[in-house]
């Protein structure tokens, strides 16, 4: 029963919120700092004042016991994190939050040591007048050394905050209130001390209680800067050793591990041998494979998830963690969260949501310019019964595939020559021809509009061990007269198209979804892109808004490999009478 108990206390779970509560109660006693030393630009006198009330919790011995016992519990949990990291491949801003981690205490050290230490011990004035005269005056090297520490931990502090709320609904949208304050704090702060150090360094500021200045408060008695040298020796010694100790840990793990090799395969081909106690996650990230993790690697999504095709005796059960998001989106029989599965032998296995890398050098150059009329295509997209297909799954699976199926569209897209302009909801927009002929704008709309079904017919090949439904898209085109401008406010600005053009185009897409057909496109791009319609439906519908009914073609996901053909320049057009 006891050993039950200590097992939950110490748990991942439980652990990772000891590091939350320690980091928070960290993060409050420095943001109370902060909006102490702001008051500085006040004056000194206004900062002392303010100090009592600001830091009073901190100067009790309570709230004493809960800063350093926090900073001290921070300090150990972020070491245990080193060490039980089989891997120190890791995203990039994982990387800065480990290393502005690691720096905090080598930085703050002197700061404790010349503050609270020295006061306690020597009994200094503990007041804005020593503490700036000391490290402004005496030592400037000590007052740039501990202005770098504010930053740092004031930037790990809220790196951590953001992971941690990123995903909150809520947290959208006081994002950019929280990312101004956060700016602002620091510089504050900063601002502050350099207005009470200029105005203690002044010759004529009387230090308080001494008139005239002729006395130091900072001198310390005799023997002091020795016994504070022998501790700052034992402090930086202990956190340097520790953190010696640990990589001296991991490398020992390693040699020992090294043999006990397993080995990862995966269905593409690839294979990477890894000591026994790495994640999936870790060993494709040791190999440099592509692979999902928007939680990174905390066990709270399922975009890592992956199928075993082989070696199911070498896995071990599933922790309460893993098995919770494996019961919410109700995974089938071999399916297991790739960054909290450690085989203890060798395993083939499939990643079931495949990386799509990140285009390169998209070009970003088109120009703003007002609204003037243009001859463009136009192209509208949206998925059939996405509603069905995105019930009861998880919002971090949901904007996966989003960010899949805009992948296709967008590669679609560009690769034909063309831009996206929006994307709502599950529907996207682009634009064809803007800075060339209509003509063209409507042969590389076609081909586009050919891009994106064979790319949604890929992206179901892979995913379709996780699709209850493949995904069907519903395809409008239309070409004609449209205002063309830069449209929106502020950092929502873009390049747009509005006018009937967009209008009947988007009604096209609509019609596509009602009879249930990959793509409808009317007759002026399907005679400008000299695409072969002989083997496709027409038919004429009436727009709204429109007396006059327009003449459209349907065209079926067969069909796909005759628009690519058919759209090169000089093609005969070939059609049928209605």
């Amino acid at each position: 029963m006891a050993a039950d108990i200590l097992k939950g206390l110490f748990s991942e779970r439980q652990l990772r919120r000891a590091r939350l509560l320690s980091g928070l109660i960290i993060f409050l006693f420095l943001l109370m700092h902060i909006i102490n030393h702001s008051i500085g630009l006040i004056s000194v006198q206004a900062a002392d004042h303010a100090r009592p009330a600001l830091l009073a919790i901190w100067r009790h011995p309570i709230g004493t016991t809960l800063l350093y016992g926090s900073f001290l519990v921070h300090v150990i949990l972020v070491l245990r994190t080193l060490f039980v990291r089989r891997s120190l491949a890791m995203p990039k801003s994982e990387a800065m939050q480990v290393v502005l981690g690691l720096s905090v205490p080598l930085l703050l050290i002197d700061h404790i040591l010349g503050t609270r230490v020295a006061s306690h011990l020597f009994h200094l004035r503990d007041s804005y007048e020593t503490i700036v005269h000391s490290l402004w005056t005496k030592s400037p090297a000590d007052g740039f050394k501990q202005s770098l520490a504010l930053i740092v931990i004031w930037a790990h502090g809220c790196i951590g905050i953001h992971f941690w709320l990123r995903y909150r609904s809520w947290y959208a949208g006081i994002w950019p209130w929280a990312l101004t304050l956060a700016i602002l704090l620091p510089i504050l702060s900063l601002l502050g001390f350099v207005q009470m150090g200029r105005t203690i360094a002044n010759p004529t500021f009387p230090l308080s209680g001494f008139p005239g200045g002729t006395y130091d408060p900072t001198i310390l008695p005799v023997g002091a800067v020795e016994q504070l040298q022998d501790l700052r020796v034992i402090l930086y010694g202990v956190f340097v050793s520790a953190v010696v100790l640990i990589f001296a840990a991991r490398g020992i793990r390693w040699i020992r591990e090294r043999a006990h090799l397993v080995t990862i395969r995966y269905v593409t081909g690839e294979a990477i041998s890894v000591p026994r106690g790495f994640t999936v996650l870790e060993a494709s990230r040791i190999a440099g494979k592509p692979h999902y993790a928007v939680c990174g690697g905390k066990g709270r999504c399922s975009t890592c998830r992956v199928q075993i095709i082989d070696g199911e005796e070498h896995l071990p059960a599933a922790d309460p963690a893993e098995q919770r998001t494996l019961d919410r989106i109700e995974a089938g029989p071999g399916v297991r969260l790739a960054c909290q599965l450690r085989p203890t032998g060798s395993v083939t296995l499939s990643p079931l949501l495949v990386a799509f890398p990140d285009p390169q050098g998209v070009s970003e150059s088109y120009e703003a310019v007002p609204g003037r009329e243009r001859e463009i295509a136009v192209l509208f997209c949206d998925i059939r019964n996405f509603t069905t297909i995105s019930e009861a799954r998880l919002p971090f699976d949901i904007v996966f595939l989003l960010n899949r199926y805009f992948a296709v569209v967008g590669a679609a897209v560009e690769a034909a020559g063309g831009r996206v302009d929006k994307f709502i909801g599950d529907g996207a927009m682009a634009l064809f021809g803007i800075n060339g002929s209509l003509e063209d704008g409507c042969r590389q709309a076609v081909r586009a509009a050919a891009g994106i079904i064979e790319g949604i017919d890929e992206l179901n090949r892979q995913l379709s061990q996780d699709l209850t439904i493949p995904l069907r898209v519903a395809i409008g085109i239309h070409a004609g007269s449209a205002v063309v401008g830069t449209l929106g406010y502020g950092n929502a600005r873009n390049l747009t198209a509005i006018g009937d053009t967009v209008n009947v185009a988007s009604r096209l897409e609509t019609t596509a979804k009602e009879i249930d057909m990959p793509l409808v496109m009317s007759e002026p791009v399907a005679t400008l892109s000299n695409v072969d319609v002989t083997m496709a439906e027409t038919r004429k519908i009436v727009v709204r808004g429109r007396t006059i009914p327009l003449r459209i073609f349907v065209f079926g996901k067969s069909m796909t490999g005759m628009l690519l053909q058919t759209t090169a320049p000089g093609r005969a057009l070939k059609t049928r009478t209605a």
